[in-house]
């Protein structure tokens, strides 16, 4: 059972413990909360704890959680300064046949407590199949663009493409979140050199074997620490990648739109993600341009959505091998496009390392993640620079997304170019 620790809307740990699908009782509970993480809990923000209470919880020594083996980043500067509410977002749900997830997905966001302009922008990557247009149509407001070639990447592009907001968010449409989720996503904007901010990312539920795994082999969530990232934190790795993996997921992630515009950034890459032959890596290849820009990324848990995860083994072994190969595909792009060196070193001795230390691990007891899990992923691994040869390939035929182009422009185009740019120009129209 897994427990989720609040303090008002604020999330601030979880605790798992192994019940046998017996009942919990409170008692069971106490300790592993008072003692199991790197914080007390327990103990109100600003003020004293309470004495009896926090005699009554007897907890073990604290212990600080490992940042993955990786410089954990500063904490975010805070500031007093509110987003203004006039500051437009738009919020772009790429879907792909899942009409059921979808119309939770839509209900949440219809359900923010905010009062700033927001757009929501649904793209659908299938419309041949006619699922989508008649979820997005109970849905009054929300803009329905089509893109039909596969591919992440493609849809997300055209849903920036099509947007008018000066923040860009992302989630996916097995998303829920709560009501609060988008104003703490956007805070950290009030700030002019935040570029990106990511939030955390919760199972929604972890009632079967492939979703309890999936977390075991760890999730999309980043943790309950709030971190702040730069260029000089994108510098600072000499004899290791950048590890852009460890700042969150654009399941949960907010972009000022002006990087869309900047030739050093640009939209995500078509050759990488989800319904590509590289499988991921769009996502922390986006994360990785906006910080060799040497922009500011703010990672903020106190945004946090509900994810839902791979219900079956099937669908899961499918979801980590494609993580597999995206990895390396994610390297190889950072080496062949940006000239970096550090990829060899990911791909060629740390990567290798770390496979050998999951069959250790789980050879002598260490570790309870399954050896098959490990080897497909290995096999992912190999087959990440073909699949990544074959994504170029597929892009060189069907093109690059149109590029964006912000509004205070947008009015400056000839009409039927216009028309282009929210869908998808022809070669030479702009």
């Amino acid at each position: 059972m897994r427990c989720v620790i609040s303090r008002g809307d604020e999330l601030l740990a979880t605790v798992d413990i192994h019940n046998q699908r017996r009942p919990a009782t409170l008692e069971r509970w106490r300790d592993p909360i008072a003692g199991g993480h790197g914080h007390n809990p327990l103990r109100p923000t600003g003020s004293p704890a309470t004495p009896d209470l926090w005699a009554e919880a007897t907890p073990a020594p604290p212990r600080r959680q490992a940042a993955l083996g990786q410089p954990a980043g500063q904490a975010p500067a805070k500031t007093a300064v509110a987003l203004p509410e006039e500051m437009a977002v738009s919020v772009v749900v790429a879907t792909l046949d899942r009409p059921d997830d979808l119309r939770v997905c839509l209900a949440s966001l219809a359900g923010q407590e905010t009062r700033r302009p927001v757009e929501v922008i649904v793209v659908d990557n299938h419309p041949a199949s006619g699922l989508t247009p008649p979820v997005v149509a109970k849905f009054p407001g929300v803009q329905l663009v089509s893109e039909s070639r596969r591919g992440l990447s493609y849809a997300r592009n055209a849903g920036i493409v099509h947007s008018t907001g000066a923040v860009v968010v992302m989630t996916d449409d097995d998303v829920t979140a709560p009501p609060g989720w988008l104003e703490r996503l956007i805070a950290p904007f009030s700030r002019p050199d935040v570029m990106a901010v990511t939030g955390n990312v919760l199972p929604r539920s972890l009632e079967t074997q492939a979703e309890r795994l999936f977390e075991v082999y760890g999730g999309l969530g980043r943790g309950f620490q709030e971190r702040e990232v730069n260029g000089r934190w994108f510098d600072s790795f000499r004899r290791q990648a950048v590890p852009t993996w460890t700042l969150g997921a654009t399941a949960n992630a907010a972009f000022r739109a002006t990087i869309f515009d900047d030739p050093a950034i640009g939209l995500l890459d078509e050759v990488l993600g989800p319904g590509t032959p590289t499988g991921v890596g769009e996502d922390t290849y986006l994360f990785y341009r906006v910080l060799k820009a040497g922009h500011t990324f703010v990672y903020e848990p106190s945004a946090y959505v509900w994810h839902k995860h791979r219900a079956d083994a099937r669908a899961l072994r499918r979801q980590l091998y494609n993580y597999s190969k995206g990895h390396v595909a994610y390297h190889l792009t950072t080496l062949l496009r940006d000239g970096d060196l550090r990829a060899l070193i990911q791909l060629l001795v740390r990567l290798p390392r770390i496979r050998l230390g999951q069959i250790r691990g789980r050879l002598t007891g260490r570790s309870t993640y399954p050896l098959p899990l490990t080897l497909l992923e290995i096999a992912g691994n190999l087959a990440g620079p073909w699949g990544l040869l074959q994504s170029r390939r597929r892009v060189a035929r069907e093109g690059r997304s149109a590029p964006y182009i912000p509004v205070a422009r947008r009015s400056l185009l000839p009409a039927a170019t216009e028309v282009g740019v929210l869908g998808v120009p022809e070669e030479g129209a702009l």
